[in-house]
């Protein structure tokens, strides 16, 4: 016998796929606006899927407006009071390499979040965005000298120097402009976060920060140099972390070697990074925030109250919890294609593959990280049977698989719309024209109207940028 969903429980259907919410918006997945109306069509921000499309175009990156501004707050609000309530101040910084535009900057500002840059880019649209300099943080493990003369001539409110050989080229940097530039410096904390290898990011063998044991050494070099002010320790142990405990022991080993620097000068900020994980299928179960917040701020002032040490000002650096659950991506629906496979025990069962418009080229995180997402049919409701599908895109490759597992109704075809939550956070940042397709186009939804915040940048932009496109510049 032949299973498909619309028969009997699939056997190729993950454990933790669930038939029983596929027709859910569920709200820790879906942004805080998500809805359907009363004709069965999903609309965000108050604004149908079908008329973001005809507006806008297929594919499209949707950013619930209200919903992101509200994470970036209550997230401040919620670190300001547990850390308030050990006696300490807590900031926070917005993680730009998430998703950034010049209005997403302005937001963050306006919430009263900082801004944290990796790139001459990111700098660059934050300082058009009007952002006041001392509220970045610049990151990377390779800065130019170009990019720190920038920072330092703009006034960037800190660097956070990557390697030892940094510090010499900083300095000297520094001294040319006639300034003094606060610095922190990026320790591996050698606390392992439960997540992906390849964003777990604190651990010795790894292109980010110095070793514990070579702290004292760079910390000193920092401390030697006129033009540099050494501010503190910075520490970021990975992404999509769904517990606190990480969290806390990386706390515990800074605020530890914090006081071991403090017997030769102030230690007065410690920054913890970010990666705070969030839901993208209904089943999955981050910690919230607040709980969260109140954790850290426990081993924070255990750490320091057994070491004899004041309160450092300490930081975060949010970043997908912010702009994740606030984005979504429409697709329209192309080929579908029913195919049989064997399970382990042999059983065929059908998984229907439903081609879009878009792929790896829009969400290159399945195939780099075999990440799991979750899909909703987006222009009507249906009640036909569920059939358990995989969602793939366009491009020429067999891993390019957008959804590797959910339900959809059996009646999903050619031209429907499909909405992807969960994809505000490291979709569009990440997004390229492999394939020479379209890079989408990314618009703001608020109180039922929207507006493009980055425009498409179509095939004819890439022509226009290929010097042979022009035959009378190249006889």
């Amino acid at each position: 016998m032949i299973f498909s969903e619309s028969n009997a429980v699939n056997p190729l259907a993950p454990q933790w796929l669930d038939s029983a919410v596929a027709r859910q918006l569920n709200s820790g997945v879906w942004p805080a606006t998500a809805t359907r109306d009363a004709a069965g069509e999903l609309t965000i921000g108050g604004v149908r899927a079908t008329e973001l499309l005809e507006r806008h175009g297929s594919p499209l990156y949707v950013i619930d407006e209200h919903d992101m501004r509200e994470r970036a707050a209550s997230a401040l609000a919620a670190f300001t009071e547990a850390f308030n309530a050990i006696g300490a101040q807590v900031q926070l910084h917005y993680a730009s390499k998430a998703l950034l535009s010049i209005d997403i900057a302005r937001w963050m500002q306006q919430a009263g979040v900082g801004l944290d840059v990796a790139s001459a880019g990111e700098l660059e649209v934050a300082l058009a965005a009007g952002i006041d300099p001392e509220t970045i943080g610049l990151h990377g493990n390779n800065k130019s000298d170009a990019l720190l003369a920038r920072a330092v001539e703009v006034g960037v409110g800190t660097v956070i120097i990557d390697s030892l050989t940094e510090i010499d080229r900083l300095a000297a940097v520094a001294a040319e402009f006639g300034k003094r530039q606060p610095v922190l410096l990026r320790i591996n904390s050698g606390i392992h976060a439960d997540t992906h290898s390849y964003l777990a990011t604190s651990h010795e063998d790894q292109k980010f920060g110095i070793t514990l044991a070579s702290a004292a050494e760079a910390v000193a070099k920092i401390r030697g140099h006129e033009a540099l002010e050494f501010r503190g320790l910075h520490s970021h142990i990975g992404s999509s972390i769904y517990s606190a405990d990480g969290f806390g022991a990386a706390a515990d080993r800074l605020m530890r070697l914090r006081a071991e620097l403090l017997a030769d000068g102030p230690v007065p900020e410690v920054n913890l990074g970010g990666g705070f994980g969030i839901a993208y299928l209904p089943s999955d179960r981050p910690l919230p925030l607040d709980e969260l917040a109140r954790g850290i701020a426990a081993e924070v002032a255990r750490a320091c109250a057994e070491t004899g040490t004041d309160l450092p000002l300490v930081t975060f650096e949010p970043g997908r919890s912010i702009a994740g659950p606030a984005g979504v991506t429409l697709y329209r629906v192309g080929v579908t294609k029913d195919v049989t496979v064997s399970d382990e025990h042999g059983t065929p069962a059908v998984r229907r593959y439903v081609s879009v418009d878009g792929g790896m080229s829009d969400n290159a995180r399945p195939a780099m990280y075999r990440a799991d997402y979750c899909v909703r049919l987006a222009n009507r409701e249906s009640d036909a049977p569920l059939q358990l599908v995989r969602v793939v895109g366009s491009h020429c490759e067999s891993g390019d698989i957008v959804v590797y597992a959910d339900y959809l109704p059996d009646d999903v075809s050619y031209g429907d719309i499909l909405a992807v939550p969960a994809t505000g956070a490291y979709c569009f940042a990440m997004a390229s024209h492999y394939n020479y397709f379209d890079r989408p186009a990314m618009v703001a939804v608020r109180d039922g109207e929207s507006r493009t915040l980055v425009r498409r940048i179509t095939i004819q932009d890439l022509l226009a940028a290929d010097t042979a496109s022009t035959p009378e510049e190249h006889p």
